[in-house]
């Protein structure tokens, strides 16, 4: 899968309570989720942002409370990929549980500057920061993975398989 967009860049440490603020989790609609979606990190994240961007940060994204949430914010507002030096452990599971694909890679990270865009063959591993011309490798996910994220997340891939 080749998802491709303009990059969002954010420092180390993003927590789940800036990535969807706890006073909007009154809310199951993906749709009110994603229109908050980073607003106390970037307030005009929302206003900017497009389907198929991506979104790169540095150490520890997703941190703090174990919500479901925050990675369902970010896939509703139309990114197709987050790329980190690192991700907490439960925002990581939570990202492939909903089909929300993200990638671990340091020297991406970086390399690519907010506004770059930067197209990712998800498959293989290979981001590539479309503005400068450099490519980086990834380790992709397993095949298994990858059918689970492609299939739009765990709920949805099992009810594929049971079909």
């Amino acid at each position: 899968m080749l998802v491709k967009g303009k990059v969002f860049k954010y420092a180390s440490n993003v927590d789940t309570d800036v990535i969807i603020p706890a006073r909007y989790l009154n809310t199951t609609s993906e749709e009110e989720l994603a229109s908050h979606c980073m607003e106390d990190i970037d307030p005009e994240f929302t206003k900017k942002v497009h389907a198929g961007d991506i979104i790169v940060a540095e150490d520890n994204f997703g941190c703090g409370s174990s919500r479901e949430h925050a990675p369902i914010a970010i896939k509703a507002s139309g990114v197709s990929l987050v790329i980190a030096n690192s991700f907490a452990r439960i925002f990581y599971r939570n990202s492939i549980n909903i089909g929300l694909p993200i990638l671990e890679c340091p020297e991406a990270v970086a390399a690519i500057n907010a506004g770059d865009t930067v197209s990712c063959d998800l498959g293989e591993g290979v981001i590539t920061d479309e503005t400068t011309g450099e490519a980086f490798k990834a380790e992709p996910f397993p095949p298994f993975i990858q059918q689970i994220i492609t299939d739009g997340g765990l709920l949805a891939h099992l009810k594929k398989e049971a079909k």
